[in-house]
């Protein structure tokens, strides 16, 4: 008996290139699409963050040029999953960087599938892949504690929930193994997110 199929998630802007993907992966069945977003508006943005998804396969032309590559630091804030790349488009080679697997709109059936499989097996072998990279909000909070504000002013000002505010300084933690907020500002202005004269000494 087969197992039940992985989740995708395809952010894709064009319907007719998303339907047939889902298509093709719901004939082939290892893989099922859950869900479908055109672009990263707030709206699907909440959606990513409540879709389960096993993999993701992204359209870049969803990026503006700049944003494409930090692709990665992107979609982690929002989702642990593979990162699959549709090359739609021309991409450089620090764009690819940014990808577990890349599919083009000629690959054949089984080879998408393969190299959904692969993503995912990529994923496993290293867990580690970006693990330490802050994601472009983890060092905005970041930024936020170096500069001595309190978890209720980060979360007014991110327009977050403390909660949020909270998970996010676990994940700063655990990725740059620093507990203080002394020891955060230095690695902060270490890594040039904020300059001293921005912070109360």
């Amino acid at each position: 008996m087969k197992t039940h199929a992985k989740k995708v998630l395809l952010i894709v802007p064009s319907k007719i290139v998303a339907r047939g993907i889902e298509a093709v992966l719901s004939e082939l069945g290892e893989f099922r699409v859950e869900g479908i977003l055109t672009d990263l508006s707030h709206a699907s943005q909440m959606r990513l963050r409540n879709i389960d998804a096993d993999v993701i396969v992204l359209d870049p032309v969803v990026f503006d040029f700049v944003s494409r590559s930090s692709v990665r630091s992107h979609i982690s804030e929002y989702s642990d999953a593979a990162v699959v790349g549709l090359q739609t488009i021309p991409m450089d080679d620090e764009q690819k960087k940014q990808y577990d697997a890349l599919i083009g709109l000629n690959d054949d059936p089984v080879l998408i599938v393969r190299k959904l499989r692969e993503s995912l097996d990529s994923r496993q072998d290293n867990p580690e892949t970006e693990e330490y990279d802050l994601s472009a909000r983890e060092k905005e909070i970041l930024v936020c504690v170096a500069k001595g504000m309190l978890n209720k002013e980060i979360a007014d000002a991110c327009n977050l929930s403390i909660h949020t505010v909270i998970t996010h300084r676990k994940n700063i933690t655990r990725k740059t193994g620093i507990k203080t907020v002394a020891g955060l500002t230095v690695y902060a202005l270490l890594n040039n997110l904020i300059d001293s004269s921005s912070i109360d000494l």
